[in-house]
């Protein structure tokens, strides 16, 4: 059974995500700040500990963006990743099954945060909705 609720009877919506663009300037300025920290700290020879940085931006990225916004912050991280997290710097290469699993990396943390952040949204919402009246 549905029960119609009235947002004006106390139930909010659930929140919108944050629009692409702003999500993609933020994944540029946090990946360049991520690999020029792990520069500075641990040298660009170990992208181990950049990739596993990047992934966790990624993800924190993808729980404010829509589902549209991660392939553009997988491909942001990773461009900085293979551009100045491995030598020699400011080179983008390609080789076919490390970047193949660094994007995919990457894309799967900004879909599982965009994933957790939606489910959460609904089930609060889901929650707010069901709270007031009894279903």
């Amino acid at each position: 059974m549905i029960k119609w609720v009235f947002l004006s009877a106390g139930a909010r919506p659930v929140p919108h995500p944050v629009a692409t663009p702003l999500v993609w300037a933020t994944a540029f300025a946090g990946a360049l700040t991520l690999v020029a920290l792990h520069n500075a700290l641990m040298g660009p020879d170990r992208p181990g500990p950049a990739l596993a940085a990047l992934s966790l931006l990624a993800a924190l990225l993808g729980v404010w963006a829509r589902f549209t916004a991660a392939p553009g912050i997988a491909v942001l991280c990773w461009l900085f990743l293979n551009g100045f997290a491995i030598p020699p710097a400011g080179t983008l290469t390609w080789t076919a099954p490390r970047d193949t699993l660094w994007l995919a990396c990457l894309l799967t943390a900004a879909l599982v945060g965009t994933v957790v952040a939606r489910v959460a949204h609904a089930r609060a919402a889901y929650r707010r909705v069901t709270a007031g009246g009894s279903l």
